[in-house]
Formats: C-alpha cells, structure tokens, sequence
C-alpha cells in the first residue's frame, strides 16, 4: 500500500519561509496529478496547490504568488515552497493525489506566529 510522508513543518515568524516535503513510498508521484492540502483548527481541508504530470500548477487564490508546489519524480518527492508566511497560513500540511484517492499521511504541523 501507498503511503505518504509529510516533513518540514514547523513554526516560522511572519514572513518567513519553509518548504514542505512528501515522500511517496510507491512510484506515483510521475503517474499522477499532485496536491498539497491543508487543514486550519475547526476548519475543513482545502487544497493549496496541483501539479499535474506534465508540469502545470494551480494554486489557491489565497497562497498564489507566495507558495511554489514542485515535483521530483526520481525521487517519488513532492515539495511546497512557502514563502511570506502568514499567521493565516497556519494549519497542517498533508499531501495526496489530486483525487485525494490515496490514504492520508500524518501532515505536517506549519505554526505561523511572532
């Protein structure tokens, strides 16, 4: 069975910086459109960023500009470049398919605040 692991969490002042990684332990991060979701306390998970297999991207208005979501296929890795933090941008991290089809990894915790 798949699974998915979610690193490079943390807590970051206002402003600042991290990048996310999701390792896959099966060889699907080139065979299939990857997202980046985030859940905030008392709110439902939404997605933040797509990456198809040929490359294109999508965000959510609310991180456009500041996050940048890639893809290693060598190395089944998914990352999300997170830029200009927010203390809004605080939820936990987790990755999937974009179909969300496979089964949730654990996330990781971003903590944005002063």
């Amino acid at each position: 069975q798949v699974q998915l692991v979610e690193s490079g969490g943390g807590l970051v002042q206002p402003g600042g910086s991290l990048r996310l990684s999701c390792a896959a332990s099966g060889r699907i991060v080139n065979a299939h459109s990857m997202a980046w979701f985030r859940q905030a306390p008392g709110k439902q998970r939404e997605l933040a960023a797509s990456i198809t297999t040929g490359g294109i991207t999508n965000y959510a208005y609310s991180v456009k500009g500041r996050f940048t979501i890639s893809r290693d296929n060598a190395k089944n890795t998914v990352y999300l470049q997170m830029n200009s933090l927010k203390p809004e941008d605080t939820a936990v991290y987790y990755c999937n398919v974009l179909s969300q089809g496979l089964p949730w990894g654990q996330g990781t915790q971003v903590t944005v605040s002063s």
